[in-house]
């Protein structure tokens, strides 16, 4: 039974439909590490190892997690089946040698809030509105990026949250914590997700809301 990482935050309707569809849902706590709106998301504390091949969930140790930017982000990476994305220079030790023993290839990014910033589509497709992620992906002609525009999603305490802390994979669909048809770009999100053999599912009864990703391990 695939088990699934959501905040304990994230809204009752989500969290109902994910425990329905038979997974075991673990809710995550606020750790007391960081900024509270942040401090019980999942990309905070667990990183997704791959997509497709036989995925896992590396578990953090909360320690090494600062309560400000950038020492905040040591596990909001992303991992492709071949790459690991993120801002190389603040990422956890214990993550990078579990990356490096996966045999990932590594992809330095400036944007330590990584996972935040990507809808993970499969193993070589992601949805990003990071300028920086999206110029340095598209020099692998094996990883495929849409780029859409930033904002639209909400994160209390913040001028706006990320789509990929929004987001996540469950078997074939990508979920979306709100209403992603309000997003100015969802024909394009939808049309890239769909042309991957892929559904759409979303929640329009409330705003698009980053609730720090929905993570998945086998």
């Amino acid at each position: 039974m695939k088990s699934i990482y959501i905040s304990y935050l994230a809204p009752k309707n989500i969290i109902n439909y994910i425990k329905n569809s038979g997974c075991n849902i673990h809710l995550v706590p606020s750790g007391g590490r960081t900024y509270n709106a942040v401090d019980s998301h999942p990309d905070i504390y667990f990183c997704k190892m791959g997509v497709t091949e036989h995925p896992y969930i590396f578990r953090g140790n909360p320690a090494e997690i600062g309560a400000a930017y950038p020492q905040n982000i040591k596990f909001n990476a992303v991992c492709l089946d071949r790459y690991f994305i993120h801002n190389i220079k603040y990422t956890s030790p214990a993550l990078l040698s579990e990356a490096r023993e996966t045999g990932l290839e590594f992809i330095n990014v400036n944007q330590g809030y990584t996972k935040c910033s990507c809808v993970v589509v499969d193993g070589h497709s992601i949805i990003t509105s990071d300028e920086g992620i999206y110029r340095a992906l598209n020099r692998y002609s094996d990883i495929e990026t849409l780029k859409i525009r930033a904002g639209f999603v909400n994160l209390e305490g913040f001028d706006y949250g990320f789509l990929g802390g929004a987001s996540g994979r469950i078997g074939n669909e990508i979920i979306f914590s709100g209403n992603l048809s309000a997003h100015p770009d969802y024909s394009s999100i939808s049309q890239f997700i769909e042309a991957r053999g892929l559904a759409v599912k979303y929640f329009p009864e409330y705003p698009l809301t980053d609730i720090g990703s929905i993570l998945t391990d086998f």
